[in-house]
């Protein structure tokens, strides 16, 4: 295993936390936490706020993977299916099609998994030092593994993904909202290379509007609560897909290129 996935406390962080006396112990452990706690990163649990560095360098890791990445295939799915069965988006030229795809899916699936209510925890992943796994008889990580370590997310993309979903459920969002968000997502004209840019955002513009005119019916012209959807979504836009594809997907998928996997679901959509 490239990782040695630990429990870490989530409402502290280790920084400023002394070492141990040994000189040995602090080699061998010099990239694990001194200490450890349970962080179970459940939606009712306080979120630490953004005050430490160490949250923009600690990677993490799904704490069950099997479980976790098989809803997450079923999310991702499922909003491939939303997609294709929006009539403005097969009148869209396939090149257009593609692009919005590959570039708006992960904000769409982080949607997905709100309006799923898809809650998962997370872990620490921490590499041994190379001289731990010497003395512990230990093999050295491959390339592969290497790069996994790399691209995993860290501490703080997840929190990100984690208080969006938090606002949304807290907002009660409906299927319909639901329903217009992804379409203000998904029709995205600043994606690059677009052959009808002009025409997308006036798709874009068009969900913008059903969704104001759902608000002001639903909720007697509550303007609040359209504000604070919409500012709630622009968080997305720093959605990193990498850090998506690490989490949600590597574990089960490999080495597989997210960009051809969603153009094979695709296309066999279109069939």
């Amino acid at each position: 295993m490239a990782c040695v996935s630990q429990s870490v406390s989530f409402d502290r962080c280790f920084c400023g936390q002394g070492s141990h006396s040994s000189i040995l112990y602090s080699i061998l452990n010099k990239d694990y936490p001194k200490e450890t706690s349970c962080w179970h990163y459940r939606h009712h649990h306080r979120l630490s706020a953004f005050g430490c560095s160490c949250e923009f360098r600690r990677k993490v890791v799904l704490k069950t993977p099997e479980l976790t990445c098989r809803v997450a295939s079923e999310v991702l799915l499922k909003t491939l299916n939303f997609i294709k069965n929006l009539p403005s988006f097969c009148q869209l030229p396939e090149e257009d099609q593609v692009l919005l795809v590959q570039n708006c899916w992960a904000p769409l699936f982080v949607l997905g998994l709100a309006q799923e209510r898809v809650d998962f925890e997370v872990v620490e992943a921490v590499t041994p030092s190379l001289l731990r796994r010497i003395l512990l008889n230990q093999k050295a990580m491959d390339g592969q593994n290497q790069e996994t370590d790399l691209n995993s997310p860290t501490l703080a993309e997840v929190q990100r993904v984690k208080l969006f979903l938090l606002k949304f459920w807290s907002m009660d969002i409906s299927t319909k909202e639901y329903a217009y968000l992804k379409g203000i997502t998904l029709f995205n004209p600043d994606v690059s290379s677009l052959r009808i840019p002009h025409y997308i955002l006036a798709l874009q513009q068009e969900a913008q509007q059903t969704l104001n005119e759902f608000i002001g019916m639903m909720y007697n012209g509550d303007q609040m609560r359209f504000a604070q959807i919409l500012l709630t979504l622009s968080a997305l836009r720093t959605v990193s897909t990498t850090s998506i594809t690490e989490l949600f997907f590597r574990p089960v998928l490999g080495k597989v290129n997210m960009n051809e996997l969603l153009l094979e679901m695709l296309c066999a959509k279109l069939n």
